[in-house]
């Protein structure tokens, strides 16, 4: 794989996923790569809601930062024109009642069902759950976004998830800085694309999981 920088292969990730919204869509974000995926989105029927109560999320400049306006991640943000303000329960009933076209996760693990878990690791501290459960259950389309090992090498891409996982619900897409994968009608990972740089023998040994090439 060619080198680069952590940060180069958040973008890459970030970027490839950009390319699968195409409004009029209402998409939520997760925290981490997800929210880079703001970055790469060219169409303005694109309308970014966040669970905490706003819809019509924007970048902010520095010097224009309130901080009172964050996002779920607690990062600041803007407001587009049109942008419309509500609470919490109403944020999550719009989840909940599947007005989410799309939401882009992180993960800690996949297992080869297009399963996650991306809210606990076992031994350390709980932040909580966020909207990620919600979002699994209600969005439309789920997207993964996450490095394909973890930092000691494992693989991510398991045959069965050890960590908790955050929903019964099979993802759709899942997307690394090796490759991206579609999940089947049939709860089949199925390699759909190698990124740049990336040769399918590495995905082959980076990944536990069983898929169909």
């Amino acid at each position: 794989m060619t080198t680069m920088t952590k940060q180069e292969l958040q973008h890459m990730i970030a970027q490839r996923v950009a390319k699968e919204l195409q409004g009029p869509m209402s998409v939520n974000l997760g925290i981490g790569i997800p929210t880079l995926v703001a970055e790469y989105m060219e169409d303005d029927d694109i309308y970014l809601h966040t669970e905490n109560g706003l819809l019509g999320v924007t970048d902010v400049e520095e010097e224009d930062i309130d901080p009172n306006l964050v996002n779920a991640g607690k990062l600041p943000v803007g407001e587009a024109v049109g942008a419309a303000y509500f609470n919490s329960s109403e944020s999550f009933a719009m989840i909940r009642g599947g007005h989410v076209d799309a939401a882009i996760l992180g993960a800690l693990q996949v297992d080869e069902r297009g399963v996650i878990a991306n809210w606990a690791v076992p031994g350390k501290n709980i932040m909580g759950v966020g909207g990620a459960m919600d979002l699994l259950v209600g969005a439309k389309k789920v997207y993964v976004t996450m490095t394909h090992t973890s930092k000691d090498g494992s693989p991510k891409l398991l045959k069965e998830c050890t960590y908790p996982i955050t929903s019964t619900r099979s993802v759709d897409m899942i997307f690394t800085e090796l490759a991206v994968f579609e999940v089947t009608e049939n709860k089949q990972l199925r390699l759909v694309e190698l990124m740049p740089g990336a040769i399918i023998e590495e995905v082959r040994e980076k990944t536990e999981a069983a898929f169909i090439e």
